[in-house]
């Protein structure tokens, strides 16, 4: 893979960028979050400037309850139509059509697919010998349609407690992820938000969002700026760096405040 490293200084490349293209969780929010009051108020300030796009690992039903129930734009839902959304990491796209959210595309997984991923999950399982946590929040495995996703805490875990599973955990998430890749050769498997491991159809990734967005929006890459937390190996905004895509790295929410803020004035 040839990649460039993320830049995490700001400068007057990004601040020339005409589309700014945000991960959500770890990103706008902490894990499955909702947006607060200051970013929505950021989000909105920035949309009078730019175009704004939202790809993450999370379902469109997540997107709606996070992001667009927190904007609070009123009257004013022209603002909608400078942003995109891009669920499950980019496997699905909305657009507003200036009455409603419309589907684009939507990459979905075949019932077969599907069968053969919660078999390899299970195959992953067994061959580490790896056991649940005790206590798991909602479903471990979620079929999102063109997502299967693995949450190690269950998918409606406590913010707190999937950061404190990652800071000991993570090498073995990581590994789930490199034996189950063995399994799925022709899919799709990456690392998503803080317990996550999400799998798609092969090639259809963060990247492949992106160069949906430049199909779809006629936006080149060289006026585009990515903003994600998760560029570590097996993370699912790495891939982002095989495009020309200025890339920023935030280490949460609070960074990219800070990000907008700059890009604001």
């Amino acid at each position: 893979m040839d990649e460039t490293k993320p830049l995490r200084k700001i400068g007057e490349q990004h601040r020339k960028a005409k589309l700014v293209v945000f991960d959500l969780d770890g990103t706008l929010t902490a894990s499955k979050t909702d947006m607060d009051e200051e970013m929505a108020g950021l989000i909105k300030s920035l949309l009078e400037k730019k175009m704004v796009a939202v790809i993450s690992g999370g379902k469109y039903e997540q997107f709606q309850k996070q992001l667009l129930s927190k904007l609070n734009l009123g009257s004013n839902l022209s603002f909608f139509k400078k942003l995109f959304l891009f669920p499950t990491s980019g496997t699905s796209f909305y657009r507003y059509n200036g009455q409603d959210w419309e589907q684009v595309y939507a990459e979905k997984l075949s019932e077969e697919e599907k069968k053969r991923i919660l078999e390899s999950f299970e195959k992953t399982f067994q061959e580490l010998n790896y056991t649940h946590p005790e206590k798991i929040y909602g479903e471990i495995v979620e079929d999102r349609g063109t997502q299967i996703t693995f949450s190690a805490l269950g998918q409606d875990a406590p913010v707190q407690e999937k950061g404190d599973w990652n800071k000991e955990h993570n090498a073995e998430r990581l590994k789930i992820l490199e034996v189950l890749q063995r399994f799925l050769p022709d899919l799709e498997v990456r690392a998503g938000g803080l317990t996550s491991i999400d799998v798609t159809r092969k090639g259809i990734d963060k990247e492949y969002g992106i160069r949906q967005i430049k199909k779809h929006l006629g936006i080149d890459f060289s006026e585009m700026l990515f903003v994600g937390d998760a560029f570590f190996p097996g993370g699912n905004d790495l891939v982002v760096l095989r495009t020309d895509v200025l890339c920023f790295e935030v280490q949460g929410p609070e960074d990219t405040k800070q990000l907008i803020r700059s890009l604001l004035f």
